[in-house]
């Protein structure tokens, strides 16, 4: 990295900490209590934060990459802007198919085949990209990596359920913290 890139990072780290950091108790999805929250629409919702963290995030990206997945409802506003960032089309990923229409559970772009990164906004444990792995897998995905904004779980970012999936994340929840 040179110290332009990590410069611009560092302010990014501290625009979205001042953005989006709660203080209180919080119940994650994983079913942990917080007493620090990143509320992930507070970021996602804001062009001035959205625009450079899909480039962060674009930078992170496998190189053989072809589609970008995005989990519901966080990941669908980031993958948006991955993809328009760098040209690569976008899927949308449910946590189940739905029972009308087309009664998918990736919406957009057929996996099949593909190099396909999954795209998160906040992971502590990876539940939700477990579940979008274990679809994306079974539409014949080759899943490269998930790529996400904030990693807020301990230790090195991993999905337990998945540990030899790559989980490349922008931010730990230490950088957000240092920031703050």
């Amino acid at each position: 990295m040179t110290d332009g890139v990590t410069s611009d990072l560092a302010v990014l780290a501290e625009q979205i900490a001042t953005a989006a950091t709660l203080d209180g108790e919080f119940v994650l999805r994983s079913g942990q209590v917080s007493h620090r929250y990143f509320d992930k629409y507070r970021f996602e919702g804001m062009p001035a934060l959205l625009k450079p963290l899909a480039r962060a995030m674009s930078d992170l990206l496998p190189a053989n990459t072809e589609i970008i997945a995005g989990l519901e409802s966080g990941g669908i506003p980031l993958v948006t802007a991955i993809s328009l960032e760098t040209g690569l089309p976008a899927a949308f990923v449910r946590k189940e198919a739905k029972a009308y229409g087309t009664c998918r559970a990736i919406e957009g772009q057929d996996v099949a085949g593909r190099g396909v990164t999954v795209i998160e906004d906040v992971i502590t444990t990876g539940g939700a990209v477990a579940g979008a792995y274990q679809l994306a897998a079974a539409e014949g995905a080759n899943v490269l990596a998930v790529v996400c904004a904030i990693w807020r779980g301990d230790g090195t970012p991993r999905i337990h359920s998945v540990p030899a999936l790559s989980v490349l994340p922008v931010f730990s929840r230490a950088d957000l913290e240092r920031a703050g």
